[in-house]
């Protein structure tokens, strides 16, 4: 089904909408969720979470055309969250380990100038990633967006792991320096 139709289920509250939603979706919603808490079992308590908070937020937001990415940034909050309270008195090395190298290059969420300009920064992103070679435009959000590891990526891409964080270095390095460009308070 098309996400288009999808969507209008859910607009017009078709329950039918989270059964095709599941049917198209859950497979790559649990495989994210179970990337970033590593079990299945919370993996699918995730995924139905997703369809609960998307149940809840179609109605005033209306993702015809990005249905997946609507989905998919549920599910990794959703995923976070729960890591989150699970070791709350404990630090989570890789949460830890993704800011301490993107720190130097995206400016820091409390500087209020750049909250208002979240949209540039957005757009300065994608253009950052449209330039980007393929294969490091691959690389780039399997690290940051899926949180994936070092050696998932480079048994993903058929490259070694120094290769993948040679790659992963320069690429920080362009994005420091592309939002610099671009006006981005670093």
């Amino acid at each position: 089904m098309e996400d288009h139709k999808i969507v209008e289920m859910y607009l017009s509250r078709d329950q039918q909408a989270i059964g095709e939603t599941s049917k198209k979706f859950g497979t790559r919603l649990r495989a994210l969720a179970y990337g970033i808490v590593d079990d299945h079992q919370t993996a699918e308590e995730c995924e139905s979470d997703t369809y609960l908070k998307a149940w809840n937020a179609i109605p005033p937001h209306r993702p015809y055309d990005y249905l997946y990415p609507f989905l998919a940034r549920i599910t990794r909050h959703i995923s976070l969250d729960f890591c989150r309270s699970r070791n709350r008195l404990k630090r989570m090395g890789f949460l830890c380990e993704f800011s301490a190298e993107l720190e130097q290059c995206i400016p820091a969420p409390d500087d209020t100038a750049c909250r208002m300009d979240n949209i540039a920064l957005g757009e300065a992103l994608n253009s950052f990633l449209g330039a980007l070679p393929p294969q490091q435009r691959n690389i780039f959000p399997r690290r940051y967006w899926y949180l994936d590891s070092i050696s998932q990526i480079a048994q993903r891409f058929a490259l070694s792991e120094s290769k993948v964080k040679t790659t992963l270095f320069r690429s920080r390095k362009k994005l420091r320096d592309h939002l610099e460009k671009e006006g981005c308070t670093l």
